[in-house]
């Protein structure tokens, strides 16, 4: 880094009373034994953690909340005149699809930013279109059908068991147990809650049985994949599919969140790895992404793998999946913030 770069964190958390304290895990209460402790931190204060070790590591470097308005990050940015923006803007107006939207003005005040542009944004958030790209790139994504609201019938070409996914979200929002069906009753109920309960159209894809492979890629002109991070599903109880289901991700209090265990680097056979990551890379510039992503790819158990999404601009704290790969790869914390900050500044000298 030559100069001190102004780095505004920017984030859009307008209900910040939402997050509530989860307190310590009672096992009597929650019928099984936890594996992990409970982390009270909620985003907002994650940011500013992340800002304050982005000041220490040298960086000018502060916090935006955006609040669902627009005005808060153009005033903002006049008054301050960032060189680059950190962008972690998730949502606005609790729409994931107006995501691209505030990236968009953000990309029109000409600042340089982090992590995907607009248009990729959108791209990857089309469950249905994304793998439409990759398959034409000859990349393998599991066989699917895309269901437009009020559609029902028999998947005809589709082997059950089937998973039902909303087809316009991230972060495993409507990814549940009930999602995975064996028979037309179970995939209509399922779609039936996709259309009422979060109100867009369903992917319905065959549900690869097998191993969890989430690949870190990082880099802009020249991706390089990390190591790879594998989800262990071998304490999964009977009752619950091998997934990463929303409650695995974001609910301390449920069992798959405990069950649902990251390795890394994963034990894999090394043509597989490589291999993974070779496709993990193809992806990332087949969907445009840039700075950082996550392949997320199954390996069923005959060998084969399966891009199950591309994610651009996955989580950046310390105990998330793509800082788990940066820092087996030997980088801190902060080194691989900064990497992907020097990587977006980088654009603006050119």
């Amino acid at each position: 880094m030559k100069e001190k770069l102004k780095v505004a964190v920017v984030f859009n958390e307008a209900h910040p009373d939402f997050y509530q304290k989860h307190g310590n895990l009672d096992e009597k209460n929650l019928g099984f034994i936890p594996y992990f402790e409970v982390d009270d931190m909620n985003p907002i204060e994650e940011y500013e953690l992340m800002a304050q070790k982005l000041a220490k590591f040298g960086y000018d470097a502060y916090t935006v909340n955006i609040k669902d308005d627009l005005n808060i990050l153009i005033n903002d940015c006049k008054e301050h005149n960032p060189d680059v923006i950190f962008n972690f803007v998730e949502l606005f107006n609790d729409n994931a699809r107006h995501e691209m939207n505030v990236v968009g003005v953000i990309d029109l005040l000409r600042i340089p930013f982090t992590g995907a542009p607009p248009i990729v944004l959108a791209n990857c958030q089309n469950k249905t279109l994304a793998k439409k790209i990759l398959n034409a790139e000859g990349i393998n994504t599991p066989n699917f059908k895309f269901y437009e609201i009020n559609e029902y019938d028999n998947p005809i070409g589709l082997k059950y068991p089937i998973i039902v996914k909303p087809a316009f979200e991230d972060a495993s929002v409507g990814i549940e147990n009930e999602s995975i069906v064996y028979n037309v009753k179970n995939l209509n109920k399922r779609l039936t809650y996709v259309y009422t309960e979060l109100n867009q159209p369903a992917l319905v894809e065959e549900f690869i049985d097998g191993r969890e492979l989430n690949v870190a890629v990082l880099g802009d002109k020249d991706p390089q994949a990390l190591p790879i991070s594998e989800i262990d599903f071998s304490k999964m109880p009977n009752h619950l599919h091998n997934i990463v289901s929303y409650q695995a991700k974001w609910d301390p209090k449920h069992e798959a969140y405990h069950k649902t265990i990251p390795i890394c680097p994963a034990n894999l056979p090394k043509e597989i790895e490589l291999k993974a990551k070779e496709i993990a890379v193809q992806a990332f510039k087949t969907m445009e992404c840039r700075d950082y992503a996550r392949v997320d790819i199954r390996l069923s158990k005959d060998n084969e793998l399966y891009v199950l999404e591309v994610n651009p601009n996955p989580d950046l704290t310390e105990s998330a999946g793509f800082m788990r790969s940066a820092e087996a790869t030997g980088m801190t914390y902060e080194e691989a913030l900064s990497k992907i900050i020097e990587l977006a500044y980088e654009r603006r000298e050119k």
